[in-house]
């Protein structure tokens, strides 16, 4: 349990159970079925997604395999904060963790979200399956559709605008 609690106190960055209603994703008003990413077996989806600054990007799983979100170190801006699910402070730190025990994996409905404020290119993979592919990019950039006014709502395993609250 003390390792939720850490989770939960990191900055922008946090793992949430969904777990049958009972829980948001925090401040954002966003109900447990909305999230911008879903991970089946071995794949993001969408693979690539571009948000404006001060987006918080929500990753659902909805496969039955434990997947982690962990930035490549140098597929980020150089002013960017690192991320990664389990709240590692670096992708060595990560794939230690993920071989020790499992550490920065999360279950079936369980979500990870970041908020990205520094524009740029992102990308990042799951640690065990990046040798099957599965990776995905984020583009931080002005001229994006998704923003932090307009939550995405995906029940189906795609991402679709719900328009500007």
């Amino acid at each position: 349990m003390r390792r939720r609690a850490f989770l939960a106190s990191v900055g922008g960055t946090a793992i949430t159970l969904s777990a049958a209603g009972c829980l948001g994703l925090g401040g954002s008003g966003t109900a447990d079925d909305e999230y911008d990413i879903s991970m089946s077996t071995s794949a993001y989806r969408p693979r690539e997604f571009a948000v404006a600054p001060g987006t918080t990007v929500v990753w659902k799983n909805t496969s039955k395999s434990t997947h982690t979100v962990t930035a490549y170190e140098s597929g980020i801006p150089d002013e960017a904060e690192f991320f990664a699910s389990g709240g590692f402070e670096s992708v060595e730190a990560a794939r230690d963790g993920w071989l020790q025990d499992s550490s920065g994996g999360f279950a079936t409905n369980e979500t990870y979200k970041h908020t990205f404020t520094v524009p740029g290119t992102y990308e990042y993979f799951c640690i065990p399956h990046e040798k099957t592919g599965m990776v995905g990019t984020i583009e931080v950039t002005e001229n994006a559709t998704r923003t932090p006014e307009t939550p995405v709502t995906a029940t189906d395993g795609t991402a679709t605008e719900t328009g500007t609250e």
